[in-house]
């Protein structure tokens, strides 16, 4: 494992020394969201041998998708849209002609304190998992947030985090499959069995396609095959949906939560288990979860190939998405008023000069 350069300051961490120039061959960069932390974290190839970390201040970040220039994150009671503009990211006051892109909040959505967890772009704007509501919604601006779609053994919404529905996939643009972490309707109901109360559910059929799931989590679509975490066993699956079954495509030595296939490689996020914790200390890898970080694997032939690991600052990661095409990215929270100066209109950019409006 390669260190990193400033061993000693907050985000340092170890890595595999191929680390930097996959990322490079790749051409992409990794985010992921720590809500433990509080941040966002861009991690960029900086040359063959090296990684930059670039961390975001946002409230308890959570689900985080990207689609080409646009991306949405769910923090603590909104959900935030960005959109990417190459253009300001070149002039960048603080650094020019450092970054290739740069994420500029365009738009909050006031959910509430609901505990939005995955998030996506679809045809109809932007979906949200409603862990509070325990149901799938939609976030317009309308209201804090409108229900869409529950799981048929929730027999109300209620702001009691019944099932801890959290995952979801989008097919044509709109949701088609979602985890929870039980069947409960119930208060809290799935924490009695949330080793293993865990379900796959198709949206449009109401569905059970597996059940008995040791904390689900991150679905994704890849090559239209349907991939999802274990958490609780470290395992990661690959479902056929037709058969309700699945297979261990790799079992991982840890807590792993956050997942992203880019090329030929699965980059897999793997947290902390909390301290004191009676749930996390009955699983298998209790004493060997020590740190979070992320691990590679080479899909063709399943083998772990290259890791990262955090030495300080990040404990959980919820959320791991690759930007493609991105070597140096970039992102403005809403509470640094830089974002106030950059100026997107059709066709042009500006960097508005902070002193212009002054009064004398």
């Amino acid at each position: 494992m390669t260190q990193s350069p400033s061993s000693v300051t907050p985000f340092s961490c170890t890595f595999s020394p191929q680390l930097p120039e996959l990322l490079l061959r790749l051409n992409c960069s990794i985010a992921i969201t720590t809500y433990q932390a509080g941040k966002l974290i861009f991690i960029s190839p900086a040359d063959e041998n090296n990684l930059t970390m670039l961390p975001r201040t946002f409230s308890k970040p959570m689900g985080c998708y990207v689609e080409g220039d646009k991306m949405v994150l769910a923090v603590k009671d909104e959900v935030l849209f960005f959109e990417n503009s190459k253009e300001l990211a070149a002039h960048y006051p603080n650094k020019k002609d450092t970054y290739d892109s740069l994420f500029v909040p365009r738009a909050t959505f006031y959910s509430g304190n609901v505990d939005m967890h995955d998030v996506a772009l679809g045809k109809d704007g932007i979906w949200a998992i409603n862990t509070s509501f325990s149901c799938l919604c939609q976030v317009t601006g309308n209201y804090n947030f409108i229900p869409r779609w529950k799981p048929p053994f929730i027999t109300e919404l209620a702001s009691e985090d019944r099932c801890h529905l959290n995952g979801m996939v989008m097919v044509n643009g709109k949701p088609k499959y979602v985890t929870a972490l039980g069947t409960t309707n119930t208060p809290q109901g799935w924490r009695e069995h949330i080793v293993n109360g865990g379900i796959l559910l198709d949206v449009e059929t109401n569905e059970v396609i597996l059940d008995k799931l040791p904390m689900p989590h991150s679905p994704m679509l890849y090559k239209g095959e349907l991939y999802l975490l274990l958490s609780a066993t470290g395992e990661i699956i690959r479902v056929n949906i037709k058969q309700k079954k699945y297979e261990v495509i790799k079992k991982l030595n840890g807590y792993c939560r956050g997942m992203d296939i880019y090329g030929d490689y699965m980059f897999v996020a793997m947290s902390k288990l909390r301290k004191n914790s009676s749930t996390f200390a009955k699983l298998s890898f209790a004493e060997n979860a020590d740190s979070a970080g992320i691990k590679i694997i080479h899909l063709p032939t399943k083998a772990l190939t290259m890791e990262m690991k955090y030495e300080t600052s990040v404990d959980e990661i919820y959320s791991l998405k690759v930007l493609a095409n991105t070597i140096r990215p970039n992102i403005l929270n809403t509470t640094n008023p830089i974002h106030k100066y950059s100026l997107s209109i059709p066709g042009q950019t500006f960097w508005a000069n902070p002193d212009a409006g002054a009064a004398e």
